[in-house]
């Protein structure tokens, strides 16, 4: 009875064409910002905002980028940490080279850089598709990842190629904590993740939604294919670079090109598949899940009492095996289950 539009009427264009429709949405959004704004740094140990909220909400934001580029415009790509460390380097190089250089503005110079690299390498999703635009966009990661180790001037000619990001401080305030780095992260992350779920309702969105449906269909109508893929790939690309710069210097404290191998592109996309495609909220139920099951399960193998290597090898063993589980019984993902229980909801008690 709690979750009704009841009597709730639309008077206007605006009124039904918001973010939120229906006010409990609008309470419960408010109410998740106001708890992880204003208790969560206030009662969360240093633990779980360093360790599993920070990597969990930049997780989100790259599976956000990546669930634009594949969700809402239908292209496939393995790229995305790539993509990543391209806007950690740039946003290091930037803070290093320019005097003054706000951190923030780095951040968003790093996601442009990343950005042109997508549209550079999103060039070949005009003639290819499928299986072999995911090819293509497999040779960004080992390019990405050679380039930044064979120039040395990316890690400033460092001899291990691990350098330590830089302090971000803005407007003379250090965020050298791990709850203010979470409010950092929450903030930005935030930000974009609105600035995306109104994209993706906008003329932008939609177009990428017809060229995802029938790319040919929505060229006779009149979409342009080379804008509106490349156009995807920008700010997928875009997103997955402000990631990758939150993930060197909110979470690892150093800028290195192994964190952003192959191995974490295939994470990204799992959040993606498992989430929910063409969700933004799908994006962060992938993320909690990804980063969670493994905890889980290496929390269960400690009060089992099973041996370290043992555990290792069980612990992915049972992570692939709950996400084939998982695929299998809900292929739409996280996001689609609760779109299920939300519409049950609404029609309680009546029958369904």
């Amino acid at each position: 009875m709690l979750y009704r539009e009841a009597g709730q009427f639309k008077s206007s264009y605006a009124a039904d064409g918001q973010i939120f429709p229906i006010r409990q949405d609008r309470i419960g959004i408010m109410l998740l910002l106001a708890i992880a704004f204003v208790l969560v740094p206030q009662f969360a140990t240093p633990y779980l905002l360093s360790a599993i909220l920070v990597p969990f909400l930049i997780f989100s934001l790259a599976a956000l980028g990546q669930n634009i580029l594949m969700g809402y415009a239908g292209q496939v790509s393995l790229g995305s940490a790539a993509f990543m460390a391209v806007g950690a380097f740039s946003a290091y190089n930037f803070v290093l080279r320019v005097p003054g250089m706000p951190i923030l503005v780095a951040f968003i110079l790093g996601g442009l850089c990343a950005a042109m690299v997508g549209i550079v390498f999103g060039l070949p999703s005009l003639r290819v598709r499928g299986f072999y635009l995911a090819a293509s966009t497999l040779a960004t990661q080992f390019f990405v990842v050679w380039a930044l180790t064979k120039i040395r001037w990316f890690t400033n000619y460092s001899s291990s190629g691990v350098i330590t990001a830089q302090q971000i401080e803005i407007l003379g305030y250090h965020f050298d904590t791990p709850a203010s780095k979470y409010l950092l992260v929450l903030g930005v992350v935030s930000v974009l993740a609105l600035a995306a779920k109104n994209m993706v309702r906008s003329n932008v969105g939609r177009c990428w939604m017809a060229i995802r449906d029938m790319d040919v269909a929505a060229e006779v109508i009149g979409i342009r294919q080379l804008h509106t893929k490349l156009l995807a790939f920008a700010v997928s690309s875009f997103f997955c670079g402000v990631a990758g710069a939150l993930y060197a210097y909110a979470y690892l404290g150093t800028v290195e090109p192994e964190a952003y191998s192959l191995d974490l592109s295939f994470r990204i996309l799992f959040m993606v598949v498992i989430g929910g495609l063409g969700s933004i909220l799908g994006s962060f139920l992938g993320a909690g899940f990804i980063v969670l099951l493994p905890i889980a399960l290496n929390q269960l193998a400690h009060a089992l009492q099973i041996s370290t290597a043992v555990a290792s090898n069980v612990e992915l063993m049972m992570f692939g095996a709950l996400i084939i589980f998982f695929l299998i019984v809900e292929p739409h993902g996280l996001a689609r289950l609760w779109q299920i229980g939300k519409e049950k909801l609404r029609l309680w008690p009546f029958p369904h």
